[in-house]
């Protein structure tokens, strides 16, 4: 089974690396998708594939280096937006 999340970050997490580090984790895991900045000052995370590899990629831009930056996490499953291929930075 598998699925497609959106994931909005708020707080200090825009000129901090946020997506660059969001990258590199994903690269360790089995997703397509992914991250951009938003004109409000959040980032926007999107991040699809197996049910396991979307929760571990999650947990693990939650442990990294990024935790101390993001104030809140709003995650909502949505439908797989067509032409995902790899893990990219969205400008």
């Amino acid at each position: 089974m598998g699925k497609t999340l959106q994931v909005f970050y708020e707080g200090r997490v825009q000129g901090v690396g946020f997506r660059y580090t969001a990258r590199r984790v994903a690269a360790g895991y089995d997703v397509a998708g992914y991250v951009r900045n938003l004109p409000d000052g959040r980032v926007e995370l999107v991040a699809s594939g197996d049910d396991e590899e979307v929760d571990g990629f999650l947990q693990g831009v939650r442990e990294s280096e990024l935790a101390g930056h993001m104030a809140t996490e709003e995650v909502g499953e949505i439908g797989k937006p067509a032409g995902l291929r790899g893990f990219e930075i969205r400008f």
